[in-house]
């Protein structure tokens, strides 16, 4: 089955909100890309219709000497606030409006503009709006109303029972009782007791690692100490400390609440209680090719760890992918999500993992789970390009030896490592790309290729290059300067080795680098998909029937063309009945078209249901193709619609095509009688063969002279004269019987022609047994499609000027004007192009005697057909004006042989493609074998050990952090900009009071 998708080719760039949305790890926001008729629509439903806005402004830690000011921006987002710093990385934050329990302006000093937040965990942030009085004023307007309509949604009741869920409000309780504090306990207003927190497999099956070598005491009490005063889960403030001890890593326990906090699924599972257990629950024994595909990749998940040993791992990991196919039936299950899946449940409770994985599948990493992959061929498209840029000799050498960087890269991508290096490495690196973005996947894999350089420069195919990854990676626990005299030097390993060189040595691979080259290179990757899908529908045919693969080829051009045309509409689910039976899979999901884009697809292909004309108006001449609306295209349609779906698939449309290009003149003949049968009783009607005579008068409607004019009415008289000869004599009337010239009075829905009797009528004229004898065949022409341009991406301030000026609004207007200035001076024509063109010479119909006698057998067609074929023809131009338009394009010729299809030569048309995906093969082919990469090698450091042992960890020990040494680097970039005055200023806004 075909599955024909053109959504690669509707990619547009990211609008500046869709940006900031993405920035602050916001949810999809159902406004942004709604049309503008939608939006208000959307709006009201989704009670998020606020006014959006931004301000500049300097933010204040409500704590005095913990944390510098920073000025930057503060966004009004309804239902949330959001702040970056200047330089957006140093400090940013994202708080749901819900969480904000009070605001109050400050009293300060004579022009400042000053807001005292507090949120939920009692921490307070000051807000020195640095913008002109009104839009303070405006902006200050604009938040009660967000703060009031949040309270009129009873979002902030919800706050409580959330943040039970959270581990982090088990660290801070905790910390609070050791250190007997009853006011700060009280201020907390949860308990230990009170929280209902849900970890991981982790917690029952051990994390993998040894907790003493990973320092998870350590960790665990720089976070506590952090998470105390800069907030937590909802309200988590984002200071340089913050991405500094994300980089040294994550407590085991808390990891899964700070990836779900750091990449937005927060928010998600917030804003959507119980919709992870509701979608289980309408899907319940539902059988789909997705759960068929998961069934099968469950056992090869992380094997080697325990949990997956078991039915309680089994079964938790198949409910989260069931539970996002269900959510997400385009994407359904996609090959390495199992792998992605297990890893995060080992540290998230189900419904955490689920909305995690929404967020990577969706907003992180698009493109990557999806059945082309076409944001992991992208990816590798970049990637090697920053290779060549950053380490050009590494890259010569590659491509010298023919070695593919894809066959290793590829899987470092799309299992974010997991697969390829011990997990308790893999997972400091998942840290940093939740905390830091994508562009952290770039970093540590240019990164990989640098240290083992002059190795890689060793290798000759391969296979030497994934066997030296290997080894790279079982060793990245050693020490990576063994041999040097300092002991602090020799403590280094090679993974915190390879993250010094990721973040120091090219960070200048930022997130502007990674979407520009995206955005260089998506045009070549979509094209190779296209290519690629193109010989996979082929090759998915059940049958060719008469087609080669070429001509096969052709008419998947013609369709996809349509189908980006006029994209066919979404398919709809089957009845829940067929859902939910157990012991029948769905079917796998096939594009086919409707009657819109079956029409364009017909004007491709079938030159009798277009209208082609050449206008000229005396400032251009220019051809048109305008599409023709008949009766005929939709019975057509309906007629190769032999499943009655009310839709066209790949298969249908071959198999329709097949039933009437190779025909030869009595299958035809047959073909057009059954087309126009209604009720397949093997009888027309009389309105049958009217309707057949107007579908004859439809297709010869441009052609020259009256030849087919004269022939369609000898038929239509013929036709009627014979049927009336069959009747029986009891059913004309008496009067009518010596008046043969009157019509008969017979039912319209009597059966009134067979098709001997047809036969018969259509082998009486000449023209129209010349006409479905080859002509009828030959109006079908499988000619290449002209290589369609993808659509400008460009959004900038000059791409947007050139869209609507070379937009097909803005031509339509120019023609209309032009072909009404040329209507005013006289020099407007328009010449028609006949589908078929046999006949060049005007001539009239001849008189036909009846069929019923015989020795009249004597007819004008055969004579007209041979005078026209003796006399000499005549110049085109006498009636065509100019003659020159015809031959500047093939297609307008006239001339009386035309090829059958079948004797098509495609092969050259079909060499530009070849050659296309030619340069991406190598591509492809690891892709299609990433099942065979993606099998993970077991490391002996990834064993799980017990972490009874962490309480015997001093103080001393985690001030004395080798790694929080290594990366003190980090903080040097990071200067607040402002002067001394204003942090003076900040200070007092600290302690200031409130406006009465």
């Amino acid at each position: 089955m075909a599955t024909i998708s053109t959504h690669l080719r509707n990619f547009k760039e990211p609008t500046k909100d869709q940006l900031t949305q993405l920035f602050f790890s916001l949810p999809v926001d159902p406004q942004i890309d709604s049309v503008p008729e939608e939006k208000a629509k959307n709006a009201g439903a989704n009670g998020t219709d606020m006014e959006r806005m931004e301000i500049s402004a300097t933010l204040s830690l409500g704590t005095p000497g913990v944390e510098e000011p920073y000025p930057g921006k503060l966004y009004l987002i309804p239902p949330y606030l959001a702040f970056t710093s200047l330089d957006r990385k140093s400090m940013r934050f994202t708080i749901p409006l819900c969480t904000v329990r009070r605001v109050e302006r400050l009293n300060a000093r004579a022009g400042v503009y000053a807001l005292s937040l507090s949120l939920w965990h009692n921490m307070k942030i000051v807000v020195q709006l640095t913008a002109l009085r009104p839009t303070a004023d405006l902006f200050c307007a604009l938040l009660r109303d967000s703060l009031k309509v949040e309270l009129q949604r009873g979002q902030m009741k919800l706050v409580k029972g959330f943040t039970k869920t959270c581990y982090s409000e088990i660290l801070v309780a905790s910390a609070s009782e050791d250190d007997k504090d009853p006011a700060a306990a009280k201020q907390e207003e949860l308990t230990p007791e009170e929280l209902v927190y849900t970890g991981g497999l982790g917690l029952k099956f051990k994390f993998p690692g040894d907790p003493r070598k990973l320092r998870e005491a350590s960790k665990t009490k720089l976070w506590t100490t952090y998470l105390k005063s800069h907030g937590r889960n909802l309200t988590l403030l984002r200071f340089p400390q913050c991405t500094r001890l994300v980089q040294v890593g994550l407590p085991n326990r808390l990891r899964g609440e700070m990836w779900e906090t750091l990449s937005g699924s927060i928010y998600l599972r917030f804003a959507n209680p119980g919709e992870y257990e509701r979608l289980l629950e309408a899907n319940k024994g539902r059988i789909s090719t997705s759960t068929e595909e998961i069934e099968k990749d469950l056992h090869r998940s992380l094997p080697e760890y325990s949990a997956y040993q078991s039915e309680e791992g089994i079964g938790a990991l198949r409910r989260v992918l069931q539970a996002y196919s269900f959510k997400n039936p385009e994407t359904g299950y996609c090959q390495a999500m199992n792998i992605l899946a297990a890893a995060i449940l080992i540290y998230m409770s189900e419904e955490q993992a689920f909305w995690l994985l929404e967020v990577i599948c969706d907003r992180l990493l698009p493109g990557y789970y999806s059945h082309t992959m076409h944001g992991t061929l992208l990816d590798q498209r970049v990637f090697e390009s920053l290779v060549h840029r950053c380490l050009p000799i590494i890259h010569d050498h590659f491509q010298q030896v023919d070695v593919q960087l894809s066959v290793a890269s590829l899987p470092w991508f799309l299992s974010l490592f997991i697969n390829s290096m011990p997990m308790v490495f893999a997972f400091r690196i998942i840290d940093c790309f939740f905390c830091m973005g994508p562009k952290v996947l770039f970093q540590v894999a240019l990164a990989i290729l640098k240290i083992n350089g002059e190795k890689l420069l060793q290798i000759q195919d391969d296979g030497g290059f994934i066997h030296l990854m290997r080894e790279y990676f079982a060793s990245l626990g050693d020490s990576a300067h063994p041999n040097s005299s300092d002991p602090r030097a020799r403590a280094i390993t090679r993974f915190q080795e390879l993250l010094l060189v990721s973040f120091r040595e090219f960070a200048i691979i930022t997130d502007e680098t990674i979407l520009s080259e995206r955005r260089k290179f998506r045009g070549e990757v979509v094209h190779s998909i296209e290519s690629f899908s193109k010989r996979s529908a082929i090759r998915n045919l059940k049958t060719l029937e008469r087609f080669t693969k070429d001509q096969a080829g052709l008419i998947y051009d013609a369709l996809f063309k349509a189908i980006c045309v006029v994209p066919p509409p979404a398919a709809p689910p089957p009845p829940p009945s067929l859902l939910t039976t157990k012991d029948t899979a769905e079917e796998r999901p096939e594009t086919r078209i409707g009657l819109k884009t079956f029409k364009v697809f017909l004007g491709e292909i079938a030159t009798w249901a277009r209208t082609e004309r050449v206008v000229i108006n005396g400032f251009q001449e220019r051809n048109e193709r305008i599409l023709a609306d008949h009766e005929l295209i939709d019975r057509l349609f309906y007629f190769w619609d032999t499943s009655f779906r009310g839709a066209l698939s790949f298969q249908d449309i071959v198999s329709g095509l097949n039933g009437v290009m190779f025909n030869d003149l009595m299958e035809n003949i047959e073909w057009f009688f059954n087309l126009h049968d209604n009720n397949k009783d093997g009888y027309l009607t009389r309105s049958e063969i009217l309707t057949l005579s107007e579908s004859l008068l439809f297709i010869f409607r441009h052609e020259i002279g009256d030849a087919y004019l004269g022939a369609v009415s000898r038929f239509m008289s013929n036709a009627f004269e014979y049927g009336d000869a069959l009747l029986p004599d009891n059913e004309l009337p008496e009067k009518e019987v010596d008046s043969p010239d009157s019509p008969p009075k017979t039912e319209t829905n009597q059966p009134y022609m067979n098709l001997a009797t047809f036969r018969m009528v259509v082998l009486a004229d000449e023209i129209l047994e010349s006409f479905f004898e080859s002509d009828f065949a030959a109006t079908f022409k499988l000619e290449p499609v002209p290589e369609m341009q993808l659509p400008n991406s460009n959004s900038g301030l000059l791409g947007g000027i050139w869209q609507t000026i070379t937009s097909d609004d803005s031509k339509k207007i120019f023609h209309k004007f032009s072909d009404e200035v040329g209507k005013l001076s006289g020099k407007h024509s328009v010449v028609y192009r006949p589908a078929i063109g046999k006949f060049t010479t005007l001539e009239e119909p001849k008189a036909r005697e009846s069929l019923l006698t015989p020795t009249m057998r004597r007819t004008a067609s055969r004579t007209s057909l041979n005078t026209s074929e003796s006399t000499p023809t005549t110049d085109p131009s006498s009636y065509l004006t100019p003659s020159s338009t015809f031959t500047s394009n093939p297609a307008s010729t006239s001339s009386p042989s035309l090829s059958p299809p079948h004797h098509l030569n495609v092969s050259d048309s079909l060499s530009s493609a070849n050659s296309l995906t030619s340069e991406f093969s190598p591509m492809f082919h690891a892709a299609a074998n990433a099942a065979a990469m993606m099998e993970r090698t077991p490391f002996a450091i990834d064993d799980a050990k017990d972490d009874d042992d962490d309480s015997d960890l001093d103080d001393s020990e985690v001030e004395d952090d080798g790694v929080m040494d290594e990366v003190d680097a980090f903080l040097e970039a990071h200067d607040t900009g402002l002067t001394d005055a204003e942090r003076e200023l900040a200070k007092d806004l600290i302690n200031a009071s409130p406006v009465k």
